[in-house]
């Protein structure tokens, strides 16, 4: 599969349309989260192959985190499981109980998208008054509550900061309660303390969810992730799976996780001189 590099930026009605595509789905109640294994034969920029025999295994009810360096394809990988960029002949995405991926999804894009026009409430609920349901606003207010929110609760989001907004957004992903979620550096906006607590109420959200999800961080990785892949070369090169002592969420910091910390530094290309 070959995709044009020169395609323009993406549009309001483009954003719109992420919303339709996920908008905030029936309620999955207690089914359990599958997980999945993705095939993608070829993939390519133009004259540049991004992805070639490319295999990755996603655990039930577990998070995966991906690292790597910029431009080696993480965001490809979640838009593609997502359904955004079609898959190429031979390439397949499935789920360990057999049954369909596309509708049982949440993604989260790196940009926030939310509505300009519409208060930071109304931007949670927009799936459901996307679908024609009524608005589950009582859920929203558990949301804001969760994520410190709740006094901005009628306020546009051109009042609220960057990582304000990024938790609106991570609020709208996790309504519909999918059991498999892609985010794409949910907290890359915040300051390093609001960051640092709402990693543990991530992991407490996503518990029992399949999750893909992309940082720069390897101390955030290894604080929220079950398993750990770094993705680097063109055609990228997945590394083995890092898979950290104990359950998150982590005190990444302690010295029982100082080898993993190496292992990812070096994976990602650091040597004895960048120290």
């Amino acid at each position: 599969m070959v995709v044009d590099d020169t395609s323009p930026s993406s549009t309001e009605e483009d954003d719109l349309n992420i919303y339709r595509a996920f908008p905030n789905g029936t309620l999955l109640g207690e089914e359990k989260a599958p997980g999945l294994h993705i095939s993608l034969s070829q993939f390519a920029f133009g004259k540049r192959t991004l992805f070639s025999d490319f295999e990755l295994d996603l655990p039930a009810g577990k998070t995966t985190c991906i690292l790597g360096p910029s431009g080696v394809g993480k965001t490809t990988i979640l838009k593609t499981i997502a359904g955004f960029i079609p898959l190429a002949e031979g390439s397949a995405i499935n789920a360990t109980d057999g049954k369909p991926v596309q509708d049982r999804l949440a993604y989260m894009d790196q940009r926030d998208l939310l509505l300009p026009w519409a208060s930071v409430i109304e931007n949670i609920v927009i799936g459901d008054k996307l679908k024609g349901e009524k608005a589950a606003y009582e859920k929203a207010e558990s949301f804001l509550q969760d994520l410190d929110l709740q006094e901005y609760r009628y306020d546009r989001p051109d009042k609220l900061s960057g990582g304000m907004r990024q938790r609106i957004a991570l609020a709208r992903t996790l309504m519909g309660e999918h059991p498999i979620v892609l985010v794409d550096e949910p907290f890359s906006a915040l300051d390093a303390i609001t960051r640092y607590r709402l990693q543990q109420r991530f992991v407490s959200m996503m518990k029992n969810r399949t999750v893909l999800m992309i940082t720069h961080d390897p101390l955030e990785a290894l604080r929220v992730a079950h398993r750990i892949y770094i993705m680097r070369d063109r055609p990228v090169n997945l590394s083995d799976p890092i898979s950290p002592h104990n359950q998150p969420p982590r005190q990444a910091t302690e010295a029982q996780y100082q080898a993993a910390i190496d292992r990812i530094l070096y994976e990602l290309g650091l040597t004895e001189e960048d120290w």
